[in-house]
């Protein structure tokens, strides 16, 4: 799958991308395709004038810039026809806001699976914002889906893209060391969208705290019923609307 991130900072992504065992997912593979294929845009790169300018002072007053529309519409339809003479399918255009829906495991699931006829996920543009916001214009004529990673404001759109990208890539097969190890992971559907359970390792008793005793009886019918009794224990205390 692509994934097309425009931004004024690409430089900010390196550290994430090659850093840790999700790096394996951007790393090109023996026949060198990637299982997330990455593509930067500078915005600045398709702004006029000398100072490649891309805001300006929002109409109607008030604090701050806002990036302007057309800069941003030359970068989107740039990556689009790009796409369309390789073949890959249109995809969606994302807007990190406020106002967008939550990143969930649904929507991180949706982008790390293949979608189309042809089993390759198109994967999507990414907009990374910053200033005050976009003018609205663009985002009516091109942003397809808005997504948000909590109710608070950041001071661009490049965390909250990691985040997508992060949580798609260790989605993908190989690059975890256990391919099942996402599985057992909280909000996954294979334990019900709720919390995981507590883990424990050596050793048994570590300053006067013994494992719970069912983890080292060897029972695994036991064991399995401690954790899922644990999960609802933890999504009751912690985080009870994700229960039925």
């Amino acid at each position: 799958m692509r994934f097309d991130i425009i931004t004024l900072f690409p430089e900010l992504f390196a550290p994430m991308m090659q850093s840790g065992i999700i790096r394996r997912a951007f790393e090109a593979r023996a026949d060198g395709s990637k299982a997330v294929d990455v593509h930067f845009s500078q915005l600045r790169d398709f702004a006029d004038g000398n100072y490649r300018r891309i805001d300006d002072r929002p109409f109607g007053g008030g604090p701050g810039m806002l990036m302007m529309a057309e800069p941003l519409a030359r970068c989107v339809e740039s990556i689009q026809a790009e796409r369309a003479a390789l073949g890959i399918p249109t995809c969606p255009v994302i807007l990190f806001s406020p106002i967008g829906q939550a990143l969930k495991h649904a929507v991180v699931e949706r982008f790390a699976k293949a979608n189309d006829e042809h089993g390759s996920n198109p994967g999507a543009i990414l907009i990374c914002g910053r200033y005050e916001g976009l003018d609205q214009r663009f985002i009516d004529t091109f942003v397809t889906e808005q997504i948000s990673i909590g109710d608070f404001v950041l001071s661009g759109g490049e965390i909250p893209a990691m985040a997508l990208l992060d949580a798609v890539a260790r989605l993908q097969p190989g690059v975890l060391s256990d391919d099942q190890s996402h599985i057992q992971d909280s909000f996954n559907p294979s334990i019900d969208g709720l919390l995981d359970h507590p883990h424990y390792t050596r050793p048994e008793v570590w300053r006067g705290q013994s494992v719970p005793p069912v983890l080292i009886g060897g029972n695994h019918a036991e064991i399995n019923k401690w954790r899922e009794a644990q999960r609802k224990v933890i999504t009751q205390n912690q985080r009870p609307e994700l229960l039925p």
